[in-house]
């Protein structure tokens, strides 16, 4: 038995627009999308602050057989962050939410979880929220007190 595969290839509407004779240049086209992006960042950082407050609020898994479960959980939390945050140049909230990542993904799930990381993470990202972007040193050394986290835990 042969399993066929169909793919129909599909045109976004922007590269229609600026294909078609008479359509827009590309220069105008990105910045019409760098002008409707910025008008979602409002949105995107509110996503962000109830995403972290989901975090904040979980609370540690009570046994072994729930580590599994709270740590996938724990790591859609903060792969949210980083889908949010990205497209916003917010690179400090997202190496912070990749460091939480690989924390997870380094733990043993046969093992309880330090659960004081969640929190520590959860308070870091608040902070680098309301830091103002003139504080580019108070964010490196946020972000470098998380990476000394998962050095000491994971031995990276």
């Amino acid at each position: 038995m042969t399993t066929v595969i169909t793919h129909n290839r599909r045109r976004s509407r922007l590269s229609s627009l600026i294909d078609q004779p008479g359509g827009i240049s590309t220069r105008i086209a990105l910045k019409q999308a760098a002008e409707n992006l910025a008008g979602l960042e409002s949105q995107s950082l509110a996503l962000v602050e109830e995403t972290i407050q989901k975090l904040a609020d979980m609370s540690p898994p009570a046994s072994i057989d729930e580590v599994h479960d709270k740590l996938n959980e724990a790591y859609a939390l903060s792969a949210g962050i980083i889908d949010a945050a990205g497209p916003f140049a917010r690179e400090d909230l997202c190496r912070a939410a990749t460091n939480l990542c690989d924390l997870l993904d380094g733990s043993p799930v046969d093992q309880m979880f330090d659960w004081r990381i969640i929190t520590v993470h959860a308070q870091s990202f608040r902070l680098l929220l309301i830091l103002p972007e003139e504080q580019a040193e108070a964010r490196k050394q946020v972000l470098a007190s998380l990476q000394e986290v998962l050095k000491a835990k994971l031995g990276a």
